[in-house]
């Protein structure tokens, strides 16, 4: 499983499980009902979308950037396997944290 897009809300999280099923990819939304919670955690949590099969990544990600360029947003960047040595990196870094290779 691979964590894959952070939504602003589980509406926005539905719609991309919706769009992503649309082209067979297997996803799941978690964290949607934490903003809930009583007790220590934030009231500023988002829902995530998960790729259950971490080989739709590439295949997701052209999903993704479609769905927001549809809604009128920039497409976040998301996680991104290594050109050089195949490792998973999480969307935030630009280089690899494995071999040191820059994200292309």
């Amino acid at each position: 499983m691979l964590k894959f897009y952070e939504a602003r809300d589980s509406l926005e999280a539905r719609q991309l499980i919706d769009a992503l099923s649309a082209h067979r990819i297997e996803a799941t939304v978690l964290g949607e009902y934490l903003s809930g919670a009583a007790g220590e955690l934030s009231a500023l949590n988002f829902p995530w979308v998960w790729l259950i099969n971490n080989d739709d990544l590439p295949i997701a990600q052209s999903v993704l950037d479609g769905f927001l360029a549809a809604r009128g947003a920039l497409p976040k960047p998301g996680p991104w396997v290594c050109p050089g040595c195949g490792a998973q990196v999480d969307a935030g870094f630009e280089i690899c944290w494995q071999c040191g290779a820059d994200r292309k």
